[in-house]
């Protein structure tokens, strides 16, 4: 039996090595990245069993709430009585411990519900400050750090920002002086975004909401957690946030989700949320789900699940990277606090050849090349890699990044492990074909053996 079992194994890694040949990656690349992975047998253990409690949370709360079959039909209309759209809100309320939710498809991004959050918490004479610099792209022209139609800026709400030191921690003084009586809303992004800094874990996150409420405790904190959802067994709601917001084509929505966003926080801000998303005197009780609650609820299910997949395969890249020396954050030791994983590649065609890689390894949309474009709230060229079922899924395998200096690609995603292995072995691969990685690769295959 036991030699049965060998024979076995034997002739499905020759066949893996076969299929792993039909996409272009070489023997050595693909023993190259066998032998990271036989160091990350206690790194995925740890995350198979966060994925585990995050699950049994999900399942818990849909319980807790009655989730029926009634809950996954949708409605049209005015969408008055919603079961299921009601129930969903109960549901995230109940997993990010808050006292009520909005979550809609008529939320068209992160960026949306980012927006929505601070446009209906913010009025005009107010200051919104963000202790931890500055945000993602596409809140500057939210926010009018870059100027635009319909900015906070534009009804007379002011910014400030308090970059983090040089070793990324807070600047607690700074940030102390910048609070004052004009301030009302603290934003808080937990992930990098297009920048070389660390993510922030959740512990980190408490702490900052603990110091910014003792300045002035009636501050309201809104932490963006696009990217972040699942990846700890709590979330910022648990530690202090006012507010916590998301995307549901990003973790939360299991790669099922075909559109929406999240706010889970407190009551009030809530229903300002509602009242800004709908109209005045409407708020949470209109707004027709459309026939997408069946893959909200099992998006939502999933999300676990697949968030622990794309974060096996963060780690993995970042050791292949690091391995061949490329400057990667995190590390591959680190703690992990988001999907999102860093490469500083350093040259234009370092990102285009990574994000071409990511592309080519894709189930949808494989035989497309990816270029850099002038993308809507960007101010430089990006590239974006995703062949995804849902357009413009960041939680399915996918790949990104501004053609500026240091040229740093961000690799996130993987509804399955598998694919997110497949996906960093062609990038690597697409890399050494087109020679920008050559004679460093082959020595670390040498150093690891």
């Amino acid at each position: 039996m036991k030699n049965e079992n060998t024979y076995q194994n034997l002739k499905i890694s020759q066949q893996l090595k076969e299929h792993y040949a039909m996409f272009g990656i070489s023997e050595q690349t693909l023993a190259f990245g066998n032998e990271i992975l036989s160091a990350l047998e206690e790194r995925f253990r740890q995350i198979d069993e966060t994925a585990e409690y995050n699950q049994l949370k999900v399942i818990r709360a849909m319980q807790e709430c009655h989730v029926s079959e009634a809950c996954l039909m949708g409605t049209t209309g005015y969408g008055y009585n919603d079961l299921g759209r009601d129930t969903l809100e109960e549901v995230y309320a109940k997993i990010f411990h808050t006292q009520d939710a909005l979550v809609r498809p008529q939320i068209t991004c992160g960026t949306h519900a980012l927006a929505l959050a601070l446009m209906s918490n913010l009025r005009p004479g107010d200051e919104l400050l963000s202790p931890v610099g500055k945000p993602y792209d596409t809140l500057e022209e939210v926010i009018g750090i870059r100027d635009a139609k319909g900015s906070l800026k534009e009804y007379g709400i002011a910014y400030r920002q308090v970059d983090l030191t040089s070793d990324g921690s807070f600047d607690y003084e700074a940030i102390r002086q910048a609070v004052n009586e004009k301030t009302k809303v603290v934003t808080i992004q937990r992930s990098k975004g297009y920048q070389t800094r660390p993510t922030l874990s959740v512990a980190q996150i408490g702490e900052l909401i603990a110091f910014v409420k003792k300045v002035k405790p009636d501050v309201i904190c809104m932490v963006d957690n696009c990217y972040g959802e699942f990846v700890e067994t709590i979330e910022p709601s648990d530690v202090g946030a006012d507010m916590t917001v998301g995307s549901l084509i990003k973790n939360p929505g299991g790669g099922l989700a075909p559109i929406g966003g999240y706010i889970a926080g407190k009551k009030d801000c809530i229903e300002n949320a509602a009242y800004r998303l709908t109209s005045p005197g409407l708020g949470k009780e209109v707004g027709a789900s459309l026939g997408v609650m069946g893959s909200f609820y099992q998006g939502l299910f999933l999300a676990p699940t697949v968030t622990a997949s794309a974060l096996k395969g963060a780690i993995f890249a970042a050791n292949i990277y690091e391995k061949i020396g490329f400057p990667v954050i995190p590390n591959g030791t680190e703690s992990r606090h988001d999907i999102i994983q860093a490469v500083t590649l350093g040259s234009p065609e370092g990102v285009i050849a990574f994000c071409q890689g990511i592309q080519a390894a894709a189930s949808v949309d494989s035989f497309v090349t990816p270029e850099p474009w002038d993308m809507p709230g960007y101010d430089a060229k990006v590239i974006m890699a995703a062949g995804a079922f849902v357009s413009g899924s960041s939680i399915e395998l996918s790949a990104d990044g501004p053609i500026v200096p240091p040229y740093a690609v961000y690799f996130q995603g993987g509804l399955t492990w598998q694919h997110a292995k497949l996906g960093i072995l062609k990038s690597l691969q697409n890399l050494i074909d087109q020679g920008i990685v050559g004679e460093n690769f082959r020595q670390c295959h040498i150093d690891l053996r």
